[in-house]
């Protein structure tokens, strides 16, 4: 079974700066993708959506992926989140085998290693952002407070306004607020500002470049946008379901430095 029940340190806030981040050394080893294919079954057709990735990720990293629709990176996230499973190679979780897991192993991992946040918000519009948020930190092991969560990404202000009274920002900063109270060990990230302006967009990407700061959470985040990779300590490019090129920055560029 994975080490679901392990407490999840988190490191005290560093004071953030608008100051280039210089691209700090290797965390411990997160996840270790070996030879990882994805072939999808349509009728008598199959679709291969990864061609046998390999891949390290490592704590406190932020990874952007980068690639057009159809290039393999929402299935390479689906896979690292255990919302999906390879056809054939291995993924290890912190020296734990995902690739053949049951699914009750698979469910406590998303439920306390992984948060998720989509390009759509999926908040429960009867509720309020604090009771969106306390719909995850009900159910995890050792949750941040609805209220702490929502303090992070700035909506101290707002948390008692139901989804329809916040703008689209911030109905995707409650979304990353409810992600990051579980204290995740892993934020995954997909396409969250497809759906904003840029302005909000960049609201947006703050938030998740504090959190990665603040709380030493591997964030990775998918993109067809390269004006985001600046951003990242890694860049990995996806084509055609396979990694054609990756690059480490030296440093990391804020989110407001960034040419849109």
């Amino acid at each position: 079974m994975l080490p679901v029940t392990a407490p999840v340190t988190v490191p005290a806030s560093d004071t953030l700066s608008s100051a280039p981040t210089t691209t700090p050394a290797k965390g411990a080893l997160v996840f270790e993708a070996r030879k990882v294919r994805k072939v999808y079954h349509t009728g008598e057709l199959d679709v291969v959506a990864l061609h046998g990735v390999d891949l390290d990720f490592y704590s406190g990293e932020l990874v952007v992926l980068l690639g057009a629709s159809g290039s393999g990176k929402s299935t390479l996230l689906n896979i690292l989140g255990g919302l999906d499973v390879p056809t054939s190679g291995h993924l290890n979780y912190k020296g734990w085998p995902l690739t053949n897991a049951e699914e009750k192993t698979l469910t406590l991992f998303r439920r306390n290693c992984v948060g998720f946040v989509f390009q759509f918000y999926n908040l429960i519009p009867s509720l309020t952002a604090r009771e969106n948020v306390a719909l995850i930190t009900d159910i995890a092991r050792d949750p941040m407070k609805p209220e702490e969560a929502l303090e992070l990404v700035g909506l101290k202000a707002r948390m008692d306004h139901f989804p329809s009274q916040l703008s689209g920002g911030e109905q995707q900063r409650v979304a990353i607020a409810r992600a990051i109270a579980k204290k995740p060990e892993v934020l995954l990230c997909d396409e969250p500002t497809g759906a904003l302006d840029v302005h909000t967009g960049i609201t947006v990407l703050e938030a998740v470049e504090q959190i990665n700061r603040e709380l030493g959470t591997l964030t990775v985040v998918i993109t067809h946008n390269a004006a985001m990779a600046e951003m990242a300590d890694r860049v990995l490019h996806l084509s055609d379901g396979q990694i054609i090129k990756q690059r480490h920055n030296e440093t990391r560029m804020p989110v407001r430095s960034l040419q849109w």
